[in-house]
């Protein structure tokens, strides 16, 4: 049995006191919102952790409310609580779906969004125990010298499996980052697509010192239409093998542009500009295209627990599955 090492416990009740537990670099605090990530990798000895800083009792990272064109989301809502809301349901759907796929009613009641958004980065030769790491010599994220995913490769390419990230660059959502200088609570803004980085070691580009608050997703007009779309072996419980996202804009029934944005590729999603689709109609030629698009731009790694040719062969279909869903009528009519 794997047990949890010892280390301190903060639970603080206010987003100021998160923020200067953070700034204390001697405590070596570690945000937990439902740990159902955080707690499982301490375990395996891959996260080292001083101090879990709880932040259930953090009201400020909870709640979600229309803030005129755009609607936030505390980054403190449990994946449930997205999944359900009503306001989430009407204004962003795909993000609503996207974490109603999340593993089990179970890590869904205790997951945050914030927590989703920031899941570590995962691999067949990392998520396993420390002891099991060693007998390989590591790997470059678990202090070894190699990839053996992509052997003499110079970078770590662990996949981000977030469930959630894809429908919300797919929305164009920008996250709220917070930090405590000067004695003082500093803010700023980013698009999530520019959160990640390509280094599957520290693939979020978060300072130590730095909280994830909440998600700020323009609302779509009726001329945008966002899916979302998710394969794994198990509809529960597994991390997803292949993670899809499209947004389409429209002009009248012909396409005017969007993204297609692809997941458990690497550290980040890869995002795929449509410009090229303009003017075309949705029809099931226009999905089958989209679907080539991510087979020549997409090429899945060796890096998740499943074959890496199957999961290419069948990244298109999903995109072509997708597309068509998001065509309703128009597609049936072609």
């Amino acid at each position: 049995m794997l047990r949890l090492p010892v280390f301190d416990v903060a639970a603080p009740d206010k987003l100021t006191d998160a923020l200067r537990s953070l700034a204390d670099s001697q405590a070596g605090a570690r945000p937990l919102g439902g740990g159902t990530d955080l707690l499982p990798n301490v375990k395996l000895g891959q996260t080292r952790m001083a101090m879990a800083l709880l932040l259930r009792g953090v009201g400020e990272l909870r709640g979600i409310e229309r803030r005129g064109d755009n609607l936030w989301l505390g980054a403190g809502n449990t994946l449930a609580q997205v999944a359900q809301d009503e306001q989430v349901r009407d204004a962003l759907p795909a993000l609503a779906h996207a974490a109603s796929r999340v593993a089990s009613p179970q890590i869904r009641n205790m997951a945050t969004l914030g927590g989703n958004l920031c899941l570590d980065t995962r691999c067949r030769y990392i998520n396993q125990s420390e002891f099991w790491r060693q007998a390989l010599g590591g790997c470059l994220k678990s202090h070894g010298s190699e990839c053996h995913v992509v052997p003499g490769g110079q970078g770590c390419v662990a996949a981000l499996s977030s469930d959630t990230a894809p429908a919300l660059i797919a929305y164009d959502a920008t996250v709220e980052i917070a930090s405590w200088r000067d004695e003082g609570v500093q803010t700023r803004e980013v698009p999530l697509a520019e959160l990640y980085d390509s280094d599957g070691t520290r693939h979020v580009r978060l300072e130590s010192t730095e909280l994830l608050v909440g998600v700020r997703a323009p609302v779509p007009g009726l001329n945008v239409r966002v899916g979302h779309r998710k394969w794994a072996v198990r509809k529960s419980i597994d991390f997803p093998l292949i993670s899809v996202a499209l947004r389409l804009e429209l002009d009248g029934a012909l396409a005017a542009g969007g993204k297609l944005v692809v997941g458990v590729l690497g550290p980040r999603p890869r995002v795929l500009d449509l410009k090229a689709f303009a003017g075309r109609a949705l029809a099931p030629d226009f999905a089958r295209d989209l679907g080539q698009l991510a087979f020549d731009r997409c090429r899945p790694l060796p890096n998740v627990p499943y074959d890496a040719e199957y999961r290419r062969e069948r990244l298109p279909v999903e995109v072509r599955r997708l597309a068509l869903s998001l065509f309703g009528d128009q597609a049936a009519q072609s």
